[in-house]
């Protein structure tokens, strides 16, 4: 079953509660079940990948990591 959300992808949000509270950035994904939002820019976490055909070297990079959708505000 579906939950019906506040935010939708696309929408511009501010982080009003944790440690990213004062962020604002734009809705790249909405995980309804697992009640999470991704912010662009909000909660930027390190991944290490392995050597691949896209990274031959492998390495570190950035990427958005998700919030719970309680803690962001429509603005």
């Amino acid at each position: 079953m579906r939950q019906k959300t506040h935010v939708t992808k696309g929408d511009e949000v501010e982080v009003i509660a944790g440690n990213y509270k004062g962020k604002r950035g734009t809705v790249l994904e909405v995980n309804a079940i697992n009640v999470q939002v991704v912010v662009e820019g909000a909660r930027v976490m390190k991944n290490a990948i392995p050597k691949s055909e896209q990274h031959p070297d492998g390495g570190i990079i950035e990427q958005d990591g998700p919030i719970a959708i309680s803690n962001v505000k429509k603005i």
